[in-house]
């Protein structure tokens, strides 16, 4: 990072930055958005949630074709492959993914969470799901979590800290050296969950993405005065209290946690 100064403006200069949690569609909506991306970072994470879902090697490859064919001319911007997780995954792909060079992670979506889920899990301790994870963690392959629970007797601003209590830390602690990512935190649970792996300074197997707007609003910029309909989002936006605790872990120099902007056409 350099800085250059005048009397009058302050320039900062930081190297490029990596998006490590991307919605970029397909087909039109593909084409209208990539370049945005493309402009502002190097890398990133590509979310497989298509219609239908990215869920094989093959898949991942001819999406990241697709994708590469829409840049505009001169891009320099790389797209991080990942895979859909389902009951029908195999170990057999996920060493064909791993393999591949091409896939970088795998993704779980509670079935109903958020867009395109359908096809996403609804238990995560059957054979199928277990048999995966076991496979993931022993040929370090990271698993990034939708991190809601989908039960409707949970509130809906409670799903992510029920999701961590029930299933994520069980998982954690059941899969000892399975890299996980918690997508999108936003809560002070979340936040509190990550910490308490690793370190701070080394990084650890447990990490977090932040967006931007789970940074800077909170459930009143929703609420207040009548519903807001362009600040909704998934996961919701929460209290105070949790936006305060995000901030404060994005800005500690905390390597376990970094950008994800969860940009979505």
């Amino acid at each position: 990072m350099d800085t250059e100064s005048t009397e009058s403006t302050e320039r900062l200069t930081i190297r490029r930055p990596d998006d490590w949690h991307l919605h970029l569609r397909d087909g039109a909506a593909l084409a209208a958005v990539v370049g945005h991306s493309a402009r502002r970072f190097a890398r990133a994470i590509v979310m497989p949630n298509l219609r239908p879902p990215v869920v094989t090697t093959a898949d991942a490859l001819a999406y990241r074709a697709r994708i590469l064919a829409a840049l505009p001319r001169g891009a320099d911007f790389t797209p991080l492959m990942t895979l859909y997780l389902t009951e029908a995954t195999t170990p057999e792909e996920l060493r064909a993914a791993k393999a591949s060079g091409v896939v970088h992670a795998v993704k779980l979506y509670p079935a109903g969470a958020t867009t395109n889920s359908a096809a996403g899990v609804r238990d995560l301790m059957t054979p199928a799901i277990t048999a995966a994870l076991a496979t993931m963690e022993a040929i370090d392959l990271p698993l990034l979590i939708h991190g809601e629970v989908t039960d409707p007797e949970v509130d809906i601003f409670d799903r992510e800290a029920v999701f961590i209590d029930r299933l994520l830390r069980p998982l954690v602690e059941r899969f000892s050296r399975l890299r996980v990512v918690l997508e999108h935190v936003t809560t002070a649970d979340g936040v509190d969950f990550v910490r308490g792996y690793g370190s701070a300074a080394e990084g650890g197997r447990v990490g977090a993405t932040i967006t931007a707007h789970h940074l800077l609003l909170n459930r009143n910029h929703l609420l207040v005065g009548g519903v807001q309909p362009h600040h909704y989002c998934l996961p919701v936006l929460k209290r105070e209290r949790h936006r305060r605790a995000l901030v404060a872990a994005a800005t500690s120099g905390d390597r376990r946690f970094f950008l994800g902007t969860d940009s979505a056409p």
